[in-house]
């Protein structure tokens, strides 16, 4: 019989709660590579998100792709027991990811959360009451990242990968900085404030990202300006820029001459160019190649390439 225990979709799935994990078990084989998501709502059906379809789970245990008839649902204590081990039962030490809306899981897995919002006159400090946990599942696919890098290996200019989640940009992205920073022995600082590139745990990066300098859980603008100071990188990589603090970190990247690869979230040029935040970042001239990602059925391929001298207001 197949061991599926180390799969990454055993992985993932490996912070559910014991009636739930038990009855998912039966099915790693089928769902290992193709699952994307794994869906929890309190009083609803779990379900598992693949490319083009949502599978569930029966009382039986088979799977369907009807959303209704005889179906396991996520009871109250299967979604807080869940939330318990994903918070490896230190809900105070994830404070800072829950208030987030989601927390990075050991192999680079990530569970976003919902519940009920605890503030204060303007800010979330808390979040009680978890509704709804989905658990989106890390791969790690070596050589992915191939066509991309052979077409921007010798640009000089910064790259940015853009696409809707479950896109492949992190995906993409983790190879990337693998290529570069074994092909030439590029210096590469790599950016990781979620845990989700290289999936460090006790110091020791569990995803294959060559020889990178890995800045693990630092907020993001300050990782950059810190390896700025004190790795002397060719190449900076990170995922997800587009908030005010990256428009000053970015900037000093350009000035300093280092090459900036990173993703953002936008399904079009008109969806990145209407968050003000993005177009100043846009503006700083960071960026030669730009790169729009197919969706999620489509997860990695490139849908549009536009390059430096070609406007991506056009």
């Amino acid at each position: 019989m197949t061991d599926y225990t180390s799969s990454r979709f055993a992985q993932a799935a490996g912070c559910l709660s014991p009636p739930l994990f038990r009855a998912l078990s039966k099915h790693f084989g089928r769902l290992e590579d193709e699952a994307q998501e794994i869906r929890l709502r309190v009083g609803r059906p779990v379900a598992v998100v693949c490319p083009g379809k949502t599978l569930y789970l029966t009382q039986s245990g088979s799977l369907t792709d009807l959303p209704d008839g005889d179906l396991l649902t996520s009871r109250r204590e299967d979604v807080e027991s869940t939330f318990q081990r994903i918070c490896d039962y230190s809900v105070y030490a994830r404070k800072r990811e829950i208030i987030n809306g989601f927390i990075t899981l050991r192999g680079g897995h990530r569970a976003g959360i919902c519940g009920t919002a605890v503030t204060d006159s303007t800010d979330i400090v808390n979040v009680r009451d978890i509704t709804s946990i989905n658990i989106r599942i890390a791969r790690e696919h070596i050589g992915c990242a191939h066509g991309i890098f052979r077409a921007i290996k010798y640009d000089s200019g910064g790259v940015l990968l853009c696409g809707a989640p479950c896109s492949g940009k992190t995906t993409v992205l983790r190879d990337l900085a693998r290529l570069f920073s074994t092909a030439d022995g590029a210096g590469v600082s790599l950016i990781d404030e979620r845990g989700e590139l290289a999936a460090v745990t006790a110091g020791v990066p569990q995803n294959d990202v060559g020889m990178c300098d890995v800045f693990d859980g630092y907020p993001k603008a300050q990782a950059m300006e810190q390896a700025l100071r004190s790795m002397s990188p060719g190449i900076i990589i990170c995922d997800e820029i587009g908030s005010e603090q990256d428009v000053r970190a970015v900037r000093q990247c350009v000035n300093s001459g280092v090459r900036l690869i990173a993703t953002a979230h936008a399904r079009s040029k008109d969806e990145l160019l209407s968050r003000p935040a993005l177009k100043r970042i846009l503006s700083t001239g960071a960026f030669s190649t730009i790169i729009f990602l197919r969706g999620r059925e489509r997860a990695g391929e490139v849908a549009k390439v536009f390059r430096e001298g070609e406007s991506v207001a056009a």
